[in-house]
């Protein structure tokens, strides 16, 4: 079956998720704030589940119109033939935006999304009354500018979950935007790679997990895994298909913290993540950092004030990472901070580069240095 398909991102992230759908082989339709629009099929919805590292989820797009009534929205809704998708026993619930449309009463919109749902099964069933009692699908509309966009979640829990987080600390850093920020980056798996402010070791897990070709949603399981529309043997055959494709090989990355428990919650989220054996860990001062090798990577979110961390500790990180830059030149350096005046702070030089991305709620940008060649 053809089917539209919407991988939702966080501002910032939406380049990195093209590029990753188009990696996969799926023609992008449409690159918008916050979501990317492209076909696929039924493998499609596992494939992206199971590959896409920077996402937020992955949707099956229903139906698109224009409305600006009640009735419009009911009959459009009623029109699309949702017992494709949907069983008998099927459970339903529904969830919507709305943004500058005539329509901005939200629960009104969901109410009457769920009313038509419900009457186009229940006449396609030849049943009054549906039991709910089976799989769930989750369904969105979205209102924008008068023209509202319905959706099916395939995902569930965010792909941010990806089940290795076993321990943490104070403001963890989201495990797709960490990806993201290892893809920004120059590393590949032949290259050193420090994370000198690990915390719970995100960043250099997510780094792991692409060294080794690692899927990040192998273990772990989707909404539309219970979908009667999805084969179960498409789920068996791509999650057999990424077993075997995992690399078996060394890698050489680096997780330090001055704190003792930052360091042991990495290492034990690695050892979650099946990683820890490419992966080296040590309580190090970031001011004690030192390498013989050249062209090495640090890819680090250390603290900051919004988050973690008081102006002393922040101004040691920056002290460190700067006498270390000074003595390795040709090293790289991509550091996410809500810091506008970092380039003074750190090097008293602009970034070569510079991208605006959100931690959470905090606006922040990544800057990054780019080593002498």
């Amino acid at each position: 079956m053809k089917l539209e398909l919407i991988a939702t991102a966080t501002f910032g992230l939406e380049a990195v998720v093209r590029r990753e759908i188009e990696e996969l082989g799926y023609a992008v339709l449409r690159s918008e704030d916050g979501k990317i629009t492209y076909t696929g099929d039924e493998r499609s919805v596992v494939r992206s589940n199971l590959w896409l590292r920077s996402a937020d989820r992955v949707l099956v797009k229903m139906g698109e119109f224009q409305t600006m009534t009640f009735e419009e929205l009911f009959q459009q809704t009623k029109g699309i033939p949702w017992e494709q998708w949907i069983p008998v026993e099927g459970k339903f619930t529904v969830n919507g935006t709305s943004v500058k449309s005539t329509l901005h009463h939200v629960p009104s919109c969901q109410a009457i999304v769920k009313k038509a749902i419900a009457e186009r099964l229940s006449e396609s069933y030849g049943i009054e009354q549906l039991p709910e009692t089976g799989g769930e699908y989750g369904i969105k509309v979205t209102l924008l500018k008068d023209r509202a966009t319905l959706t099916m979640d395939t995902t569930g829990p965010g792909l941010h979950k990806r089940g290795y987080r076993v321990l943490d600390v104070e403001a963890p850093i989201k495990e797709t935007l960490a990806a993201a920020l290892v893809q920004l980056s120059f590393w590949n798996k032949d290259r050193l790679l420090i994370d000198p402010c690990c915390g719970s070791g995100t960043i250099v897990i997510e780094a792991a997990l692409m060294g080794l070709n690692i899927p990040p949603g192998l273990n772990r399981s989707f909404q539309a895994e219970w979908w009667e529309g999805i084969p179960k043997n498409l789920w068996k055959e791509e999650k057999k298909k990424a077993f075997e494709g995992i690399l078996q090989r060394d890698l050489a990355i680096y997780a330090t913290d001055l704190n003792p428990k930052s360091v042991e919650a990495a290492r034990r989220n690695a050892e979650e993540a099946g990683v820890d054996h490419v992966i080296d860990f040590q309580v190090q001062d970031v001011r004690k950092l030192t390498s013989q090798e050249e062209k090495g990577i640090i890819i680090t979110n250390p603290p900051y004030g919004e988050r973690v961390g008081d102006e002393k500790s922040i101004q040691a990180v920056y002290k460190g990472l700067r006498t270390f830059l000074e003595a390795q030149p040709t090293w790289s350096l991509f550091l996410i901070t809500s810091d506008n005046n970092l380039e003074k702070k750190l090097l008293n030089r602009p970034a070569n580069r510079r991208r605006k991305l959100y931690n959470g709620r905090i606006e922040t940008t990544y800057y990054q240095y780019h080593g002498e060649k």
